[in-house]
């Protein structure tokens, strides 16, 4: 089993935080420190609620002003990097709500290292037009890691995170950030962008349509956005979309030998295989498969899988696939009968049924 997230704060890591704080803070309590972080339910707490605690023994350990505190934390975050580190933006979270232009000035350090993509949230939530003039400026900078921050920073569903609900309705603030940035050479920042339009077609799935029309065929980095941006709507068949990529075309698309498993049992697999067939070459297709999962009510949730999407420079195709039926902290199986279906360009094709049992016949 991988090793969780949260076990990346170990008793090292601390001792080494505790004595980069007291380089710059000599009359921080190192001890005293460290026995408040691993208090008796350090155990319990998983990531997220360790970063807050973290956060919060550093406040009651720097017993300066806000603003002195900052200054410190600055310097001692440049020996720390990746996720583990975003307790230092989790810290300007909780205590600087109130001070908008240190906080800012410290998460745009923090970023560097680490993401300031989560704390920035309360400042939008807080402060939206201050912050989003912010972004504007940060989305300028020289930096990849300041301007993905202010494209991530707003995305209306960032997981994980607190969502916006102004921007989920209405993203217009959202979109001027990404105009400034949809030409961006950095691939980081450009997944960024990427992202926060297929979050928004979530939502007002005119506005991607919209987009992916106006800049799709630009350049090789902004129509990878576009088709990246795009996935949520491929996935659900949203036609614009799917004449937009080439994709309306399946008539002339046969399905044979069409091959799956009757039956499967939990913890195994189910293997199925087909043969796309054209009097014609086969051209582009977007193929995918959809499992009708049985839920606990007796309705089905239908899930859908990604086979293939390009350009098929032949007259046949054959596909050979598997499934998993693991129970997953996201999926619970239940036994009964589901369904397997292929799509092709957004159309059913074909669908058939399975029976997963608890054990074999």
């Amino acid at each position: 089993m991988a090793e969780q997230l949260k076990n990346i704060y170990t008793y090292d890591y601390q001792f080494n935080l505790s004595n980069k704080i007291k380089q710059n803070f000599e009359d921080f309590q190192s001890d005293e420190f460290l026995d408040s972080i691993f208090c008796k339910s350090w155990e319990e707490f998983e990531l997220k609620q360790r970063m807050r605690h973290i956060a919060i023994c550093l406040n009651q350990y720097l017993p300066i002003s806000y603003e002195n505190q900052l200054e410190i934390l600055k310097k001692v975050s440049k020996d720390f990097s990746s996720y583990e580190a975003m307790f230092f933006q989790d810290f300007v979270e909780v205590y600087g709500l109130d001070d908008f232009e240190n906080s800012i000035k410290a998460l745009e350090v923090f970023t560097i290292d680490s993401s300031s993509e989560f704390a920035i949230r309360q400042f939008i939530l807080k402060y939206e037009d201050k912050t989003m003039s912010q972004m504007k400026l940060w989305a300028k900078s020289k930096d990849e890691h300041i301007r993905r921050l202010s494209c991530e920073g707003c995305r209306p569903r960032l997981p994980w995170a607190v969502a916006l609900p102004k921007f989920k309705k209405n993203p217009s603030k959202v979109l001027e950030i990404i105009e400034l940035l949809k030409n961006d050479k950095s691939k980081y920042v450009q997944k960024s962008v990427a992202n926060n339009l297929n979050d928004i077609s979530k939502d007002n799935p005119h506005l991607v349509v919209d987009f992916v029309k106006k800049n799709l065929g630009t350049s090789k980095e902004l129509d990878w956005i576009c088709k990246h941006a795009s996935r949520t709507l491929l996935k659900k068949s949203n036609e614009e979309i799917l004449q937009l990529f080439n994709l309306g075309k399946s008539n002339h698309v046969n399905i044979t030998n069409f091959n799956h498993d009757k039956e499967v049992i939990l913890n195994g697999v189910l293997n199925f295989s087909f043969e796309l067939v054209s009097q014609d070459t086969l051209g582009n297709l977007r193929v995918e498969y959809e499992i009708d999962y049985l839920k606990s009510n007796g309705n089905h949730n239908k899930k859908r899988f990604m086979v293939s999407q390009n350009y098929i420079d032949s007259k046949t195709k054959t596909f050979t696939k598997k499934q998993q039926f693991k129970n997953l902290t996201t999926r619970k199986h239940y036994f009964g009968k589901h369904y397997l279906a292929i799509i092709i360009n957004g159309k059913e094709f074909i669908k058939k049924e399975f029976i997963l049992n608890d054990t074999s016949n």
